[in-house]
């Protein structure tokens, strides 16, 4: 892949991969889709049916009562609640700016020709909040608390079954209408099509594991979705200002994510390349979770050493990260020059996982390059901007000939006909 800003030199790995990110999906897909077909026809049966063979829950009823709601958040740790209420109050008051910028409009474009849009709201979005390793408080945060502010009528959360309880309490701090123990592709297909329990969505939203991912991609259509997100993925542009602890420390901090996570370090300073390289060995002796960060490390971890700046850019535009922090000496300036990512980290102090959980900017992005053709989840994601048009007698004399002149040459004579009518009835 390459484009006027590419150089000529190839990266030099310091540390190259040892495997290819992208696996072999096929068995997924039969998996889901099987799942999808069961769900279409059996309903909350089949969900039932699923939740006992992958989850090995044997729950009657899915949707978690407003008492239980309640228990959950009276369980939760005062300190846990206070902070989950900080980053909500952040992530909303993002969302409410970005809200801000989307006006309305309407415009005269020709005498008596008017054209418009509104910014309506979704009706019905359903938010897939995962389970993991961890009980991940930001994961409801991120796609519930932008659904409310951009007006979503009803707000429908689900979550595996065995995901803790403090995770109840996430869906419900963050402003969940209806909140169900349902995990996995049965979740996606359950909102996508409908149950008895579950109503259907008009949009998904959030990340999950490869069958939640396949899932996603074949009930589209439909359904809208946010996007597809892999592995979590996390790239460093430095230069030789760059801090080699501060590098791999936050290496290791999306690495700790799932085995299957991309990090790497872009650089044009060989002693920093070799520097993190051997931090990184070091911090990981240490970690407690290097049972997942070291696998990551060893298989999709890359340290690349390139020429200059351009060939930095070039390169950085390439893999278009779903993270991408910049550690260089004029790191704003340096910013500016970069076109493809998930969200910018600008300046060492800027980590991301303060993004991840409390700061204010959506930390579901988009992975496996697709930061070369869109952001992130945002308050947009849950609105629809749809145009309208309305003429008077003047922008009838405006468009109607030439339209109808169009439709002729192109032999659709219907077409001419609705175009002529009515310039026909005026001049008459």
């Amino acid at each position: 892949m390459t484009n006027s800003k590419t150089s000529s030199q190839a990266p030099e790995f310091i540390k190259a991969p040892g495997r290819n990110a992208v696996a072999d999906n096929a068995p997924v897909e039969k998996t889901v889709a099987e799942v999808i077909a069961r769900v279409r026809t059996e309903g909350d049966a089949a969900v039932r049916d699923y939740a006992q063979r992958f989850d090995k829950s044997d729950l009657e009823v899915f949707e978690v009562s407003a008492e239980d709601r309640e228990a959950a958040l009276a369980e939760l740790d005062p300190q846990t609640r206070a902070d989950t209420e900080f980053a909500i109050a952040n992530v909303r008051a993002f969302a409410e700016a970005q809200l801000g910028t989307l006006g309305e409009l309407e415009v005269e474009i020709l005498p008596g020709v008017h054209l418009g849009h509104r910014n309506i709201p979704l009706d019905r979005v359903g938010c897939y909040v995962p389970g993991g390793r961890f009980p991940l408080l930001s994961a409801p945060i991120m796609t519930i608390v932008p659904a409310k502010v951009a007006g979503v009528k009803e707000v429908v959360a689900c979550l595996p079954p065995n995901a803790h309880r403090a995770m109840i309490a996430g869906c419900h701090l963050s402003g969940a209408d209806r909140i169900f123990r349902i995990g996995g592709a049965q979740a996606i297909a359950a909102m996508a099509l409908g149950t008895e329990s579950v109503p259907r969505v008009d949009k998904i939203v959030g990340p999950g594991n490869a069958f939640v991912n396949e899932a996603k991609r074949q009930v589209f259509g439909p359904v809208g979705i946010d996007q597809l997100a892999g592995p979590s993925e996390i790239f460093v542009l430095a230069d030789e200002t760059g801090d080699a602890e501060m590098i791999a420390t936050d290496l290791l901090a999306q690495a700790e994510h799932d085995v299957r996570t991309r990090v790497g370090l872009i650089t044009t300073h060989r002693p920093l390349a070799e520097a993190v390289l051997a931090e990184v060995e070091k911090q990981l002796e240490t970690l407690s979770t290097a049972e997942v960060a070291r696998p990551a490390w060893n298989d999709y971890g890359e340290i690349a050493l390139v020429a200059d700046e351009a060939a930095m850019i070039a390169y950085s535009d390439e893999v278009a990260a779903e993270h991408l922090q910049v550690h260089t000496a004029e790191p704003r300036d340096f910013a500016k020059k970069l076109s493809h990512y998930g969200s910018l980290f600008i300046g060492e102090l800027s980590s991301v996982v303060y993004s991840d959980k409390c700061s204010g900017t959506n930390h579901t992005l988009p992975t496996m390059a697709a930061g070369r053709y869109t952001g992130g989840l945002w308050v947009g994601a849950y609105i629809k901007t749809a145009t309208h048009q309305w003429l008077d007698a003047e922008g009838v004399k405006q468009v109607a000939p030439p339209a109808a002149r169009q439709a002729k040459s192109e032999g659709l004579e219907g077409h001419r006909r609705a175009a002529q009518l009515r310039l026909d009835r005026l001049q008459a």
